[in-house]
């Protein structure tokens, strides 16, 4: 059974994300910064603001590093009689400083916070371009609420590194390292007290920083399961209504939401862990410092000036090292949120574009041949779909695909448009194995009619010009005229510019029907494929459609897939297929003549249609 012909009777509720465990390579992993680091070619498109940034940000460091170097001057100079003068001049020359430290922070924050948002705007793009270049293959098992959490929750995830946490890493960062720097100009023996209490700091903070890590993302891939279940719900929430439901999506959904808040909670606590065990280490070392110094003063062996400086610039770099643990843990969230997207931009799609594509014609003839094509779908590959199947199918002729559920109809729509690429045999549209093409190319070939169309929340010009984005509103309202879009256009309030809703959903079930044909009419290719156009609509809806179809074939080769047998008895041929095979070929008259399963299938439809 294929698994476009898979279908149910009743509406089901999305599976639960809690029967879905992590996958081995995402939980078994070692956590790095890595994933951070993959995000350096989006940041070097952009030298320029880089370098202007941390030009800001050296500037910033500096200004703040000469305040306590004007303090010692002050304390050891300025509050002695002969120099008392000296002490205007020390404020004026700090308001100075300040006046830098303030424009140059200015100039870090905006260049830096505007940097991370062009660079989440790229990624973002970078990611949707992925997800449209990915195949059947891929969708088969992907969650569509979890890829959006992807692409909106972890990317923003990242902005806030990127435009904030990083920002104030680098600042704290280069305080961290010019103060520890001054220290040493200032007091050799007391910096070497600091120095060796640093291992005793940063050890802590690494150990802890793997644990945020691995919480962190696990926090994500809960909120996304959380967020993919609440995406299915909302879509099918007529189908859960209509099956009393609601009360179980709650339970259900209130059970994500849980494991997602103690997740989360789990990962804040490691961070806060973090951030009070950094602060704790860095302001101990900086007492215990402090306390030497103040010896060193009561020997004789420092001036009070000297010992101010000191204290001020390590004041500054436990600050600057505190910060740092904190944001640390920041960071450290932000690596599980681009681990996610970058397991997205390294996801292959499985058919593959050729080195060197083959080209097809601008317009082709239209004829279509299957070669002993076998083909089973990736999530169940010990089931064949198809099983050796053979057909042509001449320029301009019309032939129609019937059978039972599960008889491969579908897929052979699916292979059509390289959705897949079979496991075995030749598919060949002019003679050409589209396998040597690109799939691009080959589905501008081909225009589809599904069963379940999908209408986008847009105009309904907007919703036909998808076939043919450059196409004129002259060319989408011809389009539309000749499949009887016109007809209900003329009732609603904006025309062709009247928005339709989410999936459609202020029109009917015809009316979306009649703007997936004036798509396939607009696209004019040579191929028209019809999935089960009619079979979801009213007598006098599918009498409106089936003239729009009639419109749309003309001159085109079709294939047409129908469970109603009365809407291919006008096909030139009939093919029937049974479980992944043709079975049988003709005309609806020598099909009944022979007596085999089209005869049945007919007897049980027109017989009791009677």
């Amino acid at each position: 059974m294929t698994q476009a012909d898979t279908s149910a009777d009743r509406p089901q509720l999305p599976p639960n994300p809690a029967s879905e465990a992590p996958s081995a390579t995402a939980s078994g992993r070692r956590r790095s910064l890595g994933p951070l680091l993959a995000l350096l070619p989006h940041l070097l498109r952009y030298r320029v603001r880089v370098a202007a940034a941390l030009a800001a940000l050296v500037v910033a460091a500096m200004a703040t590093l000469a305040m306590p170097i004007a303090v010692r001057r002050m304390i050891d100079h300025g509050f002695t009689a002969p120099e008392a003068g000296l002490i205007d001049r020390y404020f004026m020359m700090l308001l100075v400083v300040v006046g830098v430290l303030a424009a140059a922070s200015a100039v870090r924050y905006y260049l830096v916070t505007t940097l991370g948002e062009r660079v989440v705007a790229d990624l973002r793009d970078a990611v949707f371009a992925r997800l449209t270049a990915l195949d059947g293959a891929f969708y088969d098992t992907a969650r569509a609420g979890e890829l959006t959490s992807r692409l909106t929750a972890d990317t923003t995830q990242i902005k806030v590194v990127v435009a904030t946490s990083a920002s104030i890493a680098l600042r704290n960062f280069a305080l961290c390292v010019g103060s520890v720097a001054m220290m040493v100009v200032t007091s050799p023996r007391l910096s070497a007290l600091v120095l060796v209490a640093i291992p005793l700091i940063v050890l802590p903070l690494v150990a802890s920083g793997r644990r945020v890590r691995k919480r962190s993302r696990l926090a994500q891939d809960t909120l996304a399961d959380a967020s993919a279940y609440a995406a299915e719900a909302i879509s099918a929430m007529r189908a859960v209504q209509a099956s009393s439901a609601e009360g179980a999506a709650r339970a259900r959904f209130a059970a994500a939401v849980e494991r997602a808040f103690v997740a989360a909670r789990d990962a804040t606590k490691a961070r806060a862990a973090l951030t009070g065990i950094g602060i704790f280490l860095v302001f101990a070392s900086v007492v215990g410092v402090l306390w030497a110094g103040a010896q060193s003063v009561m020997t004789g062996t420092m001036t009070a000036g000297d010992l101010s400086q000191f204290v001020l610039f390590a004041v500054l770099a436990a600050s600057g090292l505190g910060e740092l643990s904190q944001t640390w843990g920041e960071v450290s969230s932000a690596t599980g949120a681009a681990e996610r997207i970058g397991e997205l931009l390294r996801e292959t799609p499985k058919v593959k574009v050729p080195a060197r594509p083959k080209a097809l014609p601008a317009r082709l003839s239209g004829a279509i041949q299957f070669d002993e094509v076998s083909f089973a779908y990736p999530t169940r590959p010990d089931g064949r779909a198809l099983h050796g199947v053979s057909f042509s199918v001449r320029p301009g002729e019309r032939v129609a695909l019937v059978g039972p559920s599960g008889a491969g109809k579908s897929t052979v729509f699916q292979l059509l448009e390289r959705f897949y690429d079979p496991q075995a045999g030749q598919i060949r549209l002019d003679g050409i194995d589209i396998a040597a093409c690109d799939p691009v190319a080959v589905r501008r070939q081909l225009a589809l009619v599904p069963q379940d169309v999908a209408i986008f929340a847009d105009t309904v010009c907007e919703n036909i010009r998808i076939a043919r984005p450059e196409a004129t509103d002259a060319e989408v309202e011809e389009a539309g005229r000749a499949a009887l879009v016109d007809e209900f256009v003329a009732r609603l309030p904006q025309g062709w510019k009247t928005q339709v809703g989410e999936r459609g959903v202020m029109l009917s079930g015809g009316q979306r029907q009649r703007i997936v044909i004036a798509r396939a009419i607009l696209r004019a290719a040579p191929i028209l494929l019809l999935d089960e156009a009619t079979s979801a609509l009213d007598a006098e809806s599918e009498t409106l459609v089936q003239t729009a179809l009639e419109r749309s074939m003309a001159g085109r080769t079709t294939l047409v897939i129908a469970h109603r047998l009365a809407t291919v008895l006008s096909a030139d041929r009939i093919l029937v297929m049974e479980g992944g095979r043709i079975v049988d070929e003709g005309t609806h008259g020598e099909l009944v003549a022979k007596g085999g399963l089209y005869a049945r299938l007919a007897a049980l439809q027109f017989n009791g249609a009677a």
